[in-house]
């Protein structure tokens, strides 16, 4: 691990997480908890298996992850995240937050996308619009991948998915969908850019954007 040679807090905490694909792990493994080897290999497209090797063993390391052998029928190791990884939560959110405007324009035709990535814009995006009402499941089917988003009680949920009975399902293209969710566009311009819905549309209505979306 190579370390910028400096007395600085920022420097010290790069000197851990500042190396590519590092906090790409990090967030696999908060939005999927523990994991094999090849969840994250399948998380992370793009990444050589001997840099995944190699970054998995800088954060046990550094104590920001740990391996356990995990009992039949996985029996194989998992990999998780100590307290101290888990600390780095509010940083990718920040970080996240930041990252936001650079999606405006869409993936460019190189980027890889996993239905699960849409867990975090979601949680943090929407805000539920009739918390007195029914609880309420929305599925997102986005890369071959599903997100449930729920909305009860005022507060907005994520988990992967599929759902068992989601009250609406979104189904197409993550730039739209994205889009959709974030209040840039209605439920109208959001099938004419190929989204389907299947379900109730109040679903929808009642998972409104939170405000505070920041934009370029």
């Amino acid at each position: 691990m190579r370390s910028y040679g400096q007395y600085c807090a920022v420097a010290k905490a790069l000197d851990v997480i500042g190396d590519r694909w590092t906090l790409l792990i990090v967030r696999e493994l908060l939005q999927g908890g523990p994991s094999r080897y090849t969840d994250l290999r399948n998380g992370l497209p793009g990444i050589a298996t001997n840099l995944l090797s190699e970054r998995l063993r800088d954060l046990e390391a550094a104590g920001l992850v740990k391996r356990e052998d995990a009992p039949p029928p996985v029996a194989t190791a998992l990999f998780s995240l100590t307290p101290r990884g888990e600390a780095l939560g509010p940083v990718l959110h920040e970080l996240g937050m930041w990252g936001v405007p650079y999606m405006t324009e869409g993936p460019a035709s190189r980027d890889a996308f996993r239905g699960r990535w849409l867990a975090w814009p979601a949680e943090n995006f929407l805000a539920d619009g009739d918390p007195d009402a029914p609880p309420v499941a929305l599925e997102l089917r986005v890369g071959g991948d599903s997100v449930v988003v729920e909305a009860a009680g005022g507060e907005i949920r994520t988990h992967p998915g599929p759902a068992t009975q989601p009250d609406a399902v979104l189904t197409g293209p993550p730039h739209p969908i994205l889009g959709l969710l974030s209040g840039g566009i209605d439920l109208a311009e959001a099938r004419r850019r190929g989204v389907e819905l299947q379900g109730e549309e109040g679903v929808i209505a009642r998972l409104r954007p939170a405000g505070g979306v920041p934009t370029a």
